[in-house]
């Protein structure tokens, strides 16, 4: 269960705002301890959004309280969501699935794999439900972009 009591804003959002994807892209690291790494750009109740970059592939997992929508920066990868088998995904690419739906990337075909993430209602960042417990904790799946 996901708890969402305790709020708190992780960005403060202007009335509006234009983020420059490019530069943010090129300021994460190489390499991360954790199975992806994210820079949050909104944070609002109604929904938030991510730029993160996976550098590891990721195990089956779900979201209880969002919905989401992916849209491929870099890199290209095998994804899989739903009962579907994987599909391979790239550049210019755009994916939806919503709350509850369990998806993952088995494998990544070439790095670096960025995505920006839309989630609606916002995204717990604890929301990370793994269908097999033993692949790991919301801790070691993502870290914030420092």
């Amino acid at each position: 269960m996901v708890d969402n009591t305790a709020r708190e804003k992780l960005v403060e959002a202007a009335p509006h705002a234009a983020f420059k994807l490019d530069d943010i892209v090129r300021s994460f690291p190489e390499e991360a301890d954790t199975l992806l790494i994210d820079h949050r750009l909104t944070d609002e109740d109604e929904a938030s959004a991510r730029v993160f970059r996976v550098y590891q592939p990721t195990p089956a997992h779900y979201h209880a309280t969002c919905d989401e929508y992916l849209i491929i920066l870099s890199g290209r990868g095998r994804f899989f969501m739903g009962d579907g088998g994987p599909f391979e995904v790239g550049p210019g690419e755009m994916l939806f699935f919503k709350k509850g739906t369990v998806h993952g990337i088995p494998e990544i075909l070439k790095h670096p794999l960025f995505m920006v993430s839309v989630d609606t209602p916002r995204r717990y960042p604890r929301d990370i439900i793994f269908v097999d417990p033993s692949d790991g904790t919301p801790e070691g799946f993502v870290q914030p972009r420092k």
